[in-house]
């Protein structure tokens, strides 16, 4: 497939655009901060997002969805990330839908996700960084299970109606076989999440399981296969982070071209500087380059490719590095006031920091591509 959007797409990416730009501005972000606001996200935009169809995008027509695929989720997400706009989208939206697709726990939960009525979260990670392991114990008891465990980076952990939960039933932490995935529903007993607040202002959680007990109905897909739901849900969510990674850096870029359009050094603009031009172009490509790797990795996903998993970790390490450059060229080309408070290219640094950790940073996937390969 051609490395651009078709028309629909192209549509969407401009209802989209000003949609998001118009309700959810980098100032709504600054807004939730300086209000020390408790959920981390509003509740009536996510509503806001459903009456637009987009918390229904990657949920078949069968189900109420818009039936459509990753490169329409990544079209959201790109702006999501372009205005830093704080939301359950990527968590909600796109990785849980992926990871409950085709399971019984669909019917119940599609239905309010499709309303905006429904959060999810995801607890994945067990430790400092992402590394895939799981040693959660998830052992039987009656007709159900038990969860024992801690989990760590909860995004909406501490506040989502349903959380979705990588646990072991069999095998050792390292084991790609023996995990299960679970439904775990808000307020079940023994479950307590502590929030933080990130570099970036929103929140996670740090969610305990103490003998949680959930029934068998809980389960999601196969006990001892959750592996394939639980790849689906890091496939999706490692595409959609790239996306908004992608966003955060083309905002970081265009206040920083915008700029060294108006700031005047020794009588003209400082964007007329040659070696500031050069940064700028170089900046551009990466960005370029970034974006049709985001977009490759989300077509592949769209066609069931067996070329996927490699195409999304290029895509989450490209965006990582990129991202990163435009971020740290935007706070120098902006001086010591890109720092400061009032100007708003420090954000776009502090999230673009959360988002390259999330799901696996650059080295992680750069890892996994060289193992992947023999090396």
């Amino acid at each position: 497939m051609p490395l651009y959007l078709n028309d629909e797409q192209t549509m969407l990416r401009d209802t989209t655009r000003d949609f998001v730009a118009e309700h959810a501005p980098v100032s709504h972000m600054r807004a939730l901060r300086d209000a020390k606001d408790a959920t981390g996200f509003s509740r009536d935009l996510w509503k806001s997002f459903a009456d637009m169809g987009f918390t229904g995008i990657l949920i078949g027509e069968d189900d109420g969805g818009l039936g459509l695929g990753h490169v329409e989720a990544g079209i959201v997400l790109e702006e999501i990330g372009r205005n830093l706009s704080p939301s359950p989208f990527l968590s909600t939206a796109v990785a849980a839908v992926e990871a409950l697709k085709g399971s019984a726990q669909a019917g119940r939960w599609f239905p309010g996700i499709i309303a905006g009525d429904t959060v999810v979260a995801l607890a994945i990670d067990e430790g400092a960084k992402h590394r895939g392991t799981v040693a959660m114990k998830a052992e039987r008891s009656g007709n159900g299970f038990k969860l024992s465990g801690r989990k760590q980076f909860v995004t909406h952990g501490h506040n989502a109606d349903l959380i979705i939960v990588a646990a072991r039933t069999a095998g050792s932490a390292d084991d790609e076989q023996g995990i299960t995935l679970f439904a775990v529903d808000k307020g079940t007993a023994n479950l307590t999440a502590e929030a933080e607040r990130l570099a970036d202002s929103s929140l996670a959680a740090r969610l305990t399981f103490d003998g949680v007990e959930v029934d068998a109905d809980a389960v999601i897909g196969e006990v001892d296969a959750g592996n394939d739901p639980l790849n689906r849900l890091l496939r999706a969510g490692r595409t959609g982070a790239a996306a908004e990674l992608l966003g955060v850096g083309g905002g970081a870029m265009d206040l920083t071209v915008n700029y060294l359009k108006e700031r005047k050094q020794f009588g003209a603009t400082i964007g007329s500087f040659q070696a500031l031009q050069h940064r700028a172009a170089h900046l551009y490509s990466e960005m370029e380059v970034a974006r049709a790797a985001v977009l490759k990795a989300a077509q592949l996903l769209d066609e069931g490719s067996e070329k996927a998993d490699a195409a999304v970790s290029v895509a989450k390490a490209m965006t990582a590095l990129a991202t990163t450059l435009s971020v740290q060229e935007g706070l120098q080309m902006h001086g010591g006031i890109g720092m400061t408070d009032e100007y708003d290219i420090g954000f776009y640094m502090k999230r673009a920091r959360v988002l390259a950790e999330m799901f696996g940073d650059a080295n992680f996937h750069a890892d996994r591509l060289a193992v992947a390969a023999g090396y």
